[in-house]
């Protein structure tokens, strides 16, 4: 039961806020700091058990920790059965996000005590958001899948609609929709897939349609009758498209990204590092769990406009980065470059590309986090984010700038660093694709000048921020305090160690990846008979 923990924990610590006096804020605030806490250590006990060796990606003995029983179960005369399950298991995909999603839940928790405004509503619906996250990761039925996906929508909608900047209530309103019309699409091929896929009930004889997401990667499972029988077909691409753009919202893909600088702009600082932290790598493993394994023909015959929309993501996002003012503004756009790093690994379909991309979703998660932290701690001392305000900070907050160097520079991918691993496997792996050979090496080649941009608007940000002459209005700032050194020294440990040491990450995911590429290489020769 070990996955139920680490989900519902954060639940549990909601209940226990809720319960708490509103006046007590302190409590509060350590109560949810607690729960979080623990479950970290749920999530490094899951990684230290972790059996590294299990290949699959399509059955359940590849699985591990599965937690399986009946949940939901209708007769239907129409039908047959109708089975929905409780049912959970994390592979080489999901055991390194189980432990981010941890990691960086609890280092949002710690930042939000310097929220003053409804402290009890905060934490609770920032506690909801953890469990939804966590949810999704470990979640092997598609009908749970989607419960939980939804249930991320209206914390983040509040968190940032109440607790947010001037411009809180449109940022929040355009985060729900976008999400809310994804959501939709993904319900329509759920519903397709469902109706699609079923198994034969071994104490009755009966036919049952089922969510199971292990079931569905199955070509042997499908109806003959049914919409989504056969491979390349009009119905599975539409299926498949509606899925993608469910997901692409969620990373977000261009030209789906414009929520995201909205809702990072107006959010509070620990809202920001759960959003770039966690939320964006929902929907790359939403792609890598659900399109990749159940439309591989779709997936392969659709890879270069993956390569495509990743070349759009990494230029794009760096090229407006560069032309920003607003601190955390050139960070958003930053985190649709990046993502679109992680595209185009998923785009090469290769072993080294999807673990270049895999390491990226987790790399960028903890180095965008204490990107957002390092604005969020000159924004409370200062209270603005404009990078033309600044100057020579370097020499009035030392401690601050050597924290922040460090995550610029895994940012824009030096050597020794984590970033550096993952966007050079990434680009190694678009590179060697076998999947239309040519195109998608010049691709990889045009997406190169995002490495070139990143570096341009990131050390020009270090350069007008921390160097220079300090004007004399913030001759009383103070340096970083122990808090937020709390916060910062952990990120910023890891970005280092799995920058020397990337095997650690790696071993982790080795024999999921092989086994998912496998699948794809197999995919036009698949037959659904």
């Amino acid at each position: 039961m070990i996955l139920t923990l680490v989900t519902f924990l954060p639940i549990l610590g909601m209940i226990a806020v809720l319960l708490l006096p509103k006046e007590n804020k302190k409590i509060i605030q350590w109560t949810s700091i607690g729960f979080t806490f623990i479950q970290l250590l749920v999530s490094i006990f899951i990684l230290l058990n972790f059996d590294k060796s299990l290949a699959g990606i399509n059955n359940i003995d590849s699985f591990q920790f599965i937690e399986k029983f009946d949940w939901i179960t209708i007769e239907s005369s129409s039908f047959g059965k109708i089975d929905i399950d409780y049912f959970l298991g994390i592979d080489g995909l999901s055991v390194t996000m189980v432990f981010l999603t941890a990691f960086i839940s609890f280092i949002a928790s710690v930042s939000s005590l310097t929220i003053e405004k409804s402290v009890k509503g905060y934490f609770a619906l920032l506690l909801l958001l953890d469990a939804g996250m966590m949810g999704t990761f470990v979640s092997l039925d598609f009908f749970l899948f989607y419960v939980f996906w939804e249930i991320m929508l209206l914390p983040m909608y509040f968190l940032i609609g109440v607790w947010g900047g001037p411009r809180r209530e449109y940022a929040a309103i355009k985060f729900f929709l976008y999400t809310l019309a994804g959501s939709v699409l993904m319900l329509l091929a759920i519903i397709a897939l469902y109706f699609s896929v079923f198994y034969i009930d071994p104490t009755t004889g009966e036919k049952v349609h089922t969510f199971n997401m292990l079931l569905m990667m199955n070509p042997q499972n499908y109806d003959p009758n049914s919409l989504l029988f056969g491979t390349h077909t009009y119905a599975r691409y539409l299926s498949f498209f509606a899925l993608f753009i469910g997901f692409a919202i969620k990373v977000p893909i261009f030209p789906f990204h414009t929520w995201l600088p909205d809702a990072h702009v107006e959010a509070p600082t620990a809202i920001s590092v759960i959003l770039a932290g966690v939320l964006l790598k929902l929907g790359t493993y939403g792609i890598l769990r659900v399109c990749y394994p159940m439309f591989p023909d779709a997936t392969s015959h659709f890879a270069i406009l993956l390569g495509v929309l990743a070349f759009i993501n990494i230029v794009y996002g760096a090229l407006v980065a560069m032309a920003q003012e607003d601190f955390k503004k050139l960070i958003a756009y930053s985190s649709i470059s990046h993502m679109g790093v992680v595209l185009l690994g998923m785009a090469a379909m290769n072993t080294q590309g999807i673990t270049g991309a895999v390491m990226q979703m987790f790399n960028h998660g903890t180095i965008t986090a204490m990107l957002f932290l390092i604005v969020g701690v000159i924004y409370d001392r200062s209270h603005t984010r404009g990078l033309n305000d600044f100057g020579g900070l370097m020499n009035k907050m030392p401690k601050y700038s050597g924290i922040m160097v460090i995550a610029f520079f895994a940012a824009l991918g030096l050597p020794g660093l984590s970033g550096f691993i993952s966007e050079a496997f990434s680009f190694l792996g678009a590179f060697q694709s076998t999947f239309e050979i040519e195109t998608m090496r010049i691709i990889t080649i045009a997406s190169t000048l995002g490495i070139v941009l990143t570096a341009g608007y990131m050390l020009w940000t270090l350069q007008r921020v921390f160097l220079g002459t300090l004007p004399e209005k913030w001759n009383n700032l103070t340096d970083i305090d122990s808090r937020e050194l709390a916060m910062l020294i952990p990120l910023a440990v890891i970005v280092i160690y799995l920058g020397i040491f990337p095997s650690t990450l790696v071993d982790f995911m080795t024999s999921s990846i092989n086994s998912l590429v496998e699948v794809l290489k197999n995919a036009n020769a698949i037959s659904l008979k």
